[in-house]
């Protein structure tokens, strides 16, 4: 009785939604009216523009969801509808706004009639209307080039991936022509300073629309569904990327996203030093450890960089390729690896793969947070950068804390632990010159 109540629920939904849009369908552009129809008709009721005093409409959704489309929608709808409008497309960077948000199959090209299409101009990333609305590509990683550009409406492609918050504030500040300028953002959430701020303001001039990647079925393969959900239900990773949950650091960790995120760089100096580190598991069936593989490096400012993690449930050889791929990748001068479990037969499984590499075994001698903390110090002292995103890993720094009953096997982290540990006492280690 519930299940037949809720469809009846969505049916009277999608009707009043439509409805309410086709109060708007002017008549004179017959190629217009059609694409439009066609899309309420296709779309689901979550997907339709809605109607309200919102200024941002949130669209928080997993993979898969449909959020690319209803972007392309809701800016396609409005351009054609009001002419001469100003429209901003901001996504992480200029080639995801391109390749995605306007040439993607879901894209604005895909959506926009060719017939009201004057012109799109790939290089500099305009689209201009035959009503004379132009629509305006922008990258989150160059923030300066949304000063002075002033907009009707915005869309913001991936929010939770974008490099900080000044896009976003710039992009504000322009958004002021026409008597109701508003936002659309399509975003998969991650826990940063902006979605944060956003989903707290729901209540307000935000409205938000959830979604999870289940909601497109019958538009994805029924085979890649049963694979993302067989490999990711239940997991951290698949309830951000499918449930679109916006996860929150677990309280009392060592390390925080926000902090994370301060400490994220694009680009590295020169490097003075390359390690590679292995938290090895020695095991290799459907519950065994992953094996942590981390490279990390020390530069010419005497920071230290985590530059990529390859861990994964490997079997010892195929851990050992990994692990020479990376060291080989990387340039790297030596392997750290953990021999608490292992002894010598770590070092034998990598120099049967690499019989000249540079091999230093650890051993613990400390349980894994009394050997975190000085790590963690280093992360407070700023002295720390991410290169690029590396989730994994960063999923199980934000769920690491000091509680040893509670805190699962954190092989990604004791891989990064005994990178940056190897680094850092180097550097202590270093002859300096003291001047008298």
């Amino acid at each position: 009785m519930k299940q037949k109540e809720t469809k009846l629920q969505n049916v009277i939904e999608r009707l009043q939604r439509r409805a309410l849009c086709l109060q708007t369908l002017p008549l004179s552009n017959l190629h217009t009216t059609v694409y439009r129809l066609r899309w309420l008709k296709q779309a689901r009721p979550p997907q339709l523009t809605p109607p309200g005093n919102w200024r941002i409409w949130l669209i928080m959704a997993g993979r898969g969801w449909g959020k690319t489309r209803t972007g392309a929608e809701d800016i396609a709808h409005y351009a054609l509808w009001n002419p001469n409008v100003r429209i901003a497309v901001v996504a992480p960077t200029y080639a995801d706004a391109r390749d995605t948000c306007v040439e993607g199959e879901s894209g604005l090209l895909r959506v926009i009639p060719p017939s009201c299409l004057e012109k799109w101009n790939r290089s500099m990333g305009e689209i201009w209307l035959t009503n004379g609305s132009r629509i305006k590509l922008f990258s989150a990683d160059q923030p300066e080039r949304l000063r002075g550009p002033q907009h009707h409406r915005a869309w913001c492609d991936e929010l939770g991936a974008w490099n900080g918050r000044e896009a976003f504030d710039q992009l504000w500040f322009g958004l002021r022509l026409g008597q109701d300028p508003r936002v659309i953002v399509t975003t998969t959430p991650r826990n940063t300073e902006m979605l944060r701020d956003l989903f707290n303001r729901k209540s307000s001039d935000v409205l938000l629309t959830h979604g999870r990647t289940a909601d497109n079925a019958e538009n994805l393969s029924p085979y890649v569904l049963q694979q993302l959900t067989d490999r990711y239900a239940g997991t951290r990773l698949g309830r951000q990327e499918l449930d679109a949950e916006l996860l929150t650091d677990t309280e009392g960790a060592l390390w925080n996203r926000e902090q994370i995120d301060k400490l994220r760089v694009a680009t590295v100096p020169e490097l003075r030093r390359v390690i590679v580190a292995i938290d090895p598991a020695l095991s290799h069936n459907a519950a065994s450890d992953e094996t942590g593989i981390i490279a990390a490096a020390r530069g010419v400012d005497g920071k230290l960089y985590v530059l990529s993690d390859w861990s994964g449930r490997y079997a010892p050889d195929a851990w050992a390729e990994r692990a020479i791929m990376l060291y080989t990748d990387m340039r790297a001068q030596m392997i750290v690896a953990e021999v608490n479990a292992g002894g010598e037969l770590v070092e034998k499984i990598l120099r049967q793969k690499a019989p000249h590499v540079l091999f230093k075994p650890v051993r613990a001698l400390r349980n894994k947070v009394e050997r975190a903390l000085p790590i963690a110090a280093l992360y407070e002292q700023s002295r720390v950068r991410h290169v690029g995103a590396l989730s994994l890993l960063e999923d199980q720094m934000c769920r690491f804390t000091t509680d040893t009953k509670t805190t699962q096997s954190p092989d990604r982290v004791d891989a990064l632990v005994w990178a940056l540990t190897e680094l850092s006492e180097v550097a202590r280690g270093e002859p300096k010159i003291r001047f008298l």
